[in-house]
């Protein structure tokens, strides 16, 4: 956990991100706090951010963004046992939420790295929603490969703190982690994938699978299914996803070279098979 003077600063990242937000009423800003979150995870540039927007954008949703203290305290709360790390996450996004002036009002909260506690959140949260994005592995690569998060030599950090490069987190298998640090890029990115996508699906309880790219080909079959699931407007959600950018489906045809591609394949090609992109 990050200590109490970078606590309060990411806090106040989180304060003047939702508080200038207009149109909120005086209950939605300082009312008691609504515990149905709805909580979008999945992999880094699987389409969380999108997801997680367009749910948040309809009314009685207000899209807390990535909180940042929450973020930087992943790792530490991944370590816990799951009581211990329910409490901790639940008085992080309290002080969030209300330093942010988000009371009563469903909250959508979009950090990918809450997969490795995915267990941990319907403890904190019993009547919370959990929606897990999957996009096809190669693709996430791709996008990927275009931010400096996973590459060596890296000195920038997150706006959680959190700093680039090609060390091993956290969600690395312990024996493998001099492996990873090791690897090429497009092979590091892969596993960045499939160990989020796997942390995701080993949960035990309910979690709604949205595809990227059924969602961007059918917005409104998908829109109706989560729409349901959350008991949200189908039809204003659907207005929302109409907004999702299919060119990116299939990109890693032209953007991996066949070296890249096989890094890909060697380290998810098993994961991308059991849900279906390779055939």
């Amino acid at each position: 956990m990050p200590g109490l003077i970078e606590s309060a600063a990411l806090q106040l990242r989180v304060a003047k991100r939702l508080a200038p937000r207009r149109g909120a009423s005086l209950s939605e800003r300082l009312g008691k706090l609504d515990d149905r979150l709805v909580f979008v995870i999945g992999s880094p540039r699987s389409g969380t951010t999108f997801l997680a927007g367009a749910i948040g954008s309809l009314p009685g949703f207000v899209d807390l963004g990535e909180v940042a203290p929450l973020k930087a305290a992943v790792p530490e709360l991944a370590g816990l046992d799951p009581p211990g790390a329910a409490r901790r996450l639940r008085r992080v996004l309290a002080i969030a939420r209300r330093v942010g002036l988000v009371g009563a009002i469903r909250p959508v909260e979009q950090t990918p790295e809450l997969v490795h506690l995915v267990g941990v959140l319907p403890l904190a949260y019993p009547d919370a929603k959990i929606v897990h994005i999957v996009r096809d592995g190669r693709d996430v690569a791709c996008s990927l490969l275009e931010k400096p998060w996973l590459r060596p030599e890296q000195t920038r950090a997150d706006d959680a703190g959190i700093s680039y490069g090609s060390y091993a987190r956290f969600w690395v298998e312990p024996d493998r982690r001099v492996e990873f640090e090791t690897a090429s890029d497009a092979r590091r990115a892969a596993w960045a994938w499939r160990r989020y996508v796997t942390a995701a699906r080993s949960a035990q309880a309910p979690v709604f699978e949205v595809r990227y790219e059924r969602m961007t080909d059918n917005p409104h079959a998908v829109a109706e299914q989560l729409g349901n699931y959350l008991d949200a407007p189908s039809d204003a959600l659907a207005s929302e996803l109409e907004r999702a950018h299919g060119e990116s489906v299939g990109r890693h045809r032209v953007d991996l070279d066949e070296e890249q591609l096989a890094d890909v394949l060697a380290e998810a090609g098993d994961l991308l098979h059991e849900l279906g992109y390779l055939t």
